[in-house]
Parts: structure tokens; C-alpha cells; sequence
């Protein structure tokens, strides 16, 4: 990753941070596995028929890898951070245990065969107290149930073990079919899920909900999910997931321009730090020339 400030990393972060606006848009009208099944849906019948007109390569050899890379990624994830916060978590602070991952995905970086510098350990460090410093004004535990607690913790999981497994066993593939397979796999596991524990038939199809499902399909799904993949493939995988930090103080600048929530001094020195950290992480070590 040449620069934290390149194009690529800058808009992935923006994408990956509108996710808890879309949960706060989308959620009142729909119950949470639906409402993914509405999204994942939505991928396939753009994707699918751009796949069969394109003729874009099958990964030979790594279709199961790609599908169970996207269960984690897409269903594990997905479906524990929704659940969580329908259950009454704070969006702050289930962003602050998912932005646990890059320390977890550090820590598990030898197993894939990276190695995390001292520095980096560093920026980790300061990373995530820039994340509990942005979130901490939001974060209560009022009401709050273990279910909810425990699904958020099987969103970092799925999150965490999804991106090493896909850095390691099957990081290269065409970012078209690959997406198709791991949404049509997503697709599969949420189903019966959904099925057997909401009332799908109660989406409200209101303008809000129209426009949040509209971005989850166009911008996270398909956009994001795409930025994410072409990181995973150029990047260390700690260098990609310490990016992470930076969505909790970019949604906090997010909601506090759409909804007029409170932007404390602490937040602001919390974004401070989060960046600072990232830079720690991101930043390549000096090599001398021959």
C-alpha cells in the first residue's frame, strides 16, 4: 500500500463507513436478515447478467476457497453487526469491538506468513484507542443483552478469519465472478436462517428504505467490497484491516453532517489518533539502495 492518501484506500474507507448510515436508514423498515437477502439479491442480478455477457473467468481450482471466504466475509460478518445492533447495541460500540480485527488479524499475521514490524504494533495501538476515543461518548450498556454482545463478536470473527483466509488461500481471482460466487454462497446460509426466524414478508418498501437498499447493493456490495479485494491483493493483510480504524471517525463526521449528532473535542482528538496509527501500519520501512 504506496500511500495511505492514494485514491483507492481514501474511497474504500468512505464506502466501508457508510454502512452504519445505511443501518440506520434501513433497519426500522426491514428485519436484519432480510434485509441482506434484499442486498445480496440485488448484487446478483446486476453481476449475473454482466458475468454471462462478459464471459468473465471462473476461478479453476478455487471456487470453494472463494465461497467460503465470502460466507465470512459477507454472511458471518454482515449478519452478526446488523443482528446486533437490531437487538439494541449502540452502532459505537459494536464499531468499537469490530475494530478489534486488525489487532486479531495481526496477531494471527504468521500464520499466513506476514510479519508485523514493532511500529506497526505500535499504530495498531494507537489506532484503537483512537477508535474507543471517537465511539466512547456513544457507547452504553444499558438494556444490552449477551446476544447482542456475542453477535457482534462473531461479526470480528467472520470478519478476521474471512480476510486471511482469502489473503492466503485464494487471492487472486476475477473480482466479478468471484464477488457473484461469494454473494450466491451468502445468499444460500442467510436463507433458511431468515426464513425460520423473521417475518419476511414485513419490509416496508418506504423511499428510506428504497434508497438505503439502493446503496447497500451499488456502493458497499459491489463498490466497496470491490476496493476491498483489489487491497487484499497488493497489501499485507494487517496493512489493509488497520484501515478499519478509520471508519468509526469517519462515520462520527457522517452523522454529525446528517443528523446533527455531537462532535466533541475527544472525538476529534480520537480521529487524530486513529489516523496517526494508520499511518504506523500503512507506512512501507526505508530500504537502502545497493
Amino acid at each position: 500500500m504506496r500511500s495511505l492518501f492514494s485514491p483507492i484506500p481514501l474511497f474504500f474507507v468512505f464506502l466501508w463507513s457508510t454502512g452504519f448510515i445505511v443501518a440506520r436508514y434501513g433497519l426500522p423498515y426491514a428485519p436484519p436478515l432480510t434485509f441482506l437477502l434484499l442486498r445480496f439479491l440485488g448484487v446478483l442480478a446486476i453481476l449475473g447478467p454482466l458475468v454471462v455477457l462478459l464471459r468473465a473467468p471462473w476461478p479453476k481450482g478455487k471456487v470453494g476457497h472463494v465461497a467460503l471466504a465470502g460466507l465470512l466475509l459477507q454472511a458471518g460478518y454482515l449478519s452478526g453487526v446488523w443482528c446486533a445492533i437490531k437487538l439494541g447495541m449502540p452502532a459505537g460500540l459494536s464499531a468499537l469491538i469490530v475494530g478489534m480485527q486488525p489487532v486479531l488479524t495481526a496477531f494471527a499475521a504468521p500464520l499466513i506468513g506476514e510479519r508485523v514490524r514493532p511500529r506497526q504494533w505500535l499504530g495498531l495501538a494507537f489506532g484503537l484507542g483512537g477508535v474507543a476515543l471517537v465511539v466512547y461518548a456513544k457507547i452504553t450498556l444499558v438494556g444490552l443483552s449477551w446476544q447482542a454482545i456475542a453477535l457482534a463478536i462473531f461479526a470480528l470473527l467472520s470478519i478476521t478469519a474471512g480476510t486471511l483466509y482469502q489473503k492466503h488461500f485464494c487471492p487472486q481471482f476475477d473480482l466479478r465472478t468471484g464477488t457473484v460466487i461469494q454473494f450466491a454462497a451468502s445468499l444460500a446460509a442467510v436463507l433458511p436462517v431468515a426464513w425460520l426466524l423473521e417475518d419476511m414478508g414485513s419490509v416496508q418498501w418506504t423511499p428510506q428504505f428504497v434508497g438505503a437498499w439502493a446503496w447497500s447493493v451499488l456502493a458497499l456490495s459491489i463498490g466497496a467490497i470491490f476496493l476491498l479485494f483489489a487491497l487484499i491483493r497488493r497489501s499485507d493483510a494487517t496493512q489493509v484491516t488497520s484501515l478499519l480504524y478509520l471508519t468509526p471517525p469517519t462515520t462520527a463526521l457522517m452523522a454529525w453532517a446528517m443528523f446533527g449528532e455531537v462532535l466533541n473535542w475527544m472525538g476529534l482528538a480520537g480521529m487524530a489518533l486513529a489516523v496517526i496509527g494508520v499511518l504506523f501500519v500503512v507506512k512501507q520501512p526505508n530500504t537502502a539502495q545497493p
